[in-house]
């Protein structure tokens, strides 16, 4: 099963449709976005767009990605080191995080709805959704450990 990508075609649209203006910034931090693997902080992003956008701050990028959050088009993650990472909602996923340098990454695995169905059933919870996180150490970060 192919895992789908939210396109930057799809997320202008989206944009467009909640009457979110699209600027030069907002189409340069989606496309970052897109692109990036790495669960990218605030900081990140403003440091790999400063050089187009002069004039841009991390304020700017902050209040753009709390927009896009706004409108479902970005999930903050709190979790792993101290600042918040951002991912682009895409298809159900987890995450995997390394302890030693916090790296964040994509683990696919059919959604555990089912966990959900029990939690709900046993407790009597009205279940909205679910978050898991595996921890341990990255390939790079054990690499060095060994060394």
């Amino acid at each position: 099963m192919a895992v789908s990508q939210v396109n930057l075609k799809e997320a202008l649209d989206t944009l467009k449709q909640t009457g979110v203006r699209i600027t030069p910034q907002r189409h340069a931090i989606l496309e970052f976005l897109i692109n990036s693997m790495s669960h990218p902080t605030a900081d990140d992003i403003y440091k790999a767009l400063e050089g187009k956008f002069p004039n841009m701050s991390v304020a700017t990028v902050y209040n753009n990605l709390r927009v896009f959050r706004e409108v479902g088009l970005v999930k903050e993650l709190t979790y792993g080191d101290a600042s918040s990472r951002f991912d682009l909602i895409t298809t159900d996923h987890y995450h995997v995080i390394c302890e030693d340098c916090g790296k964040i990454v994509d683990f696919h695995y059919p959604g555990l709805d089912e966990v959900e169905h029990l939690a709900s059933h046993v407790t009597g919870f009205k279940v909205s959704h679910h978050r898991m996180e595996i921890y341990g150490t990255c390939p790079n970060c054990t690499v060095k450990e060994t060394h």
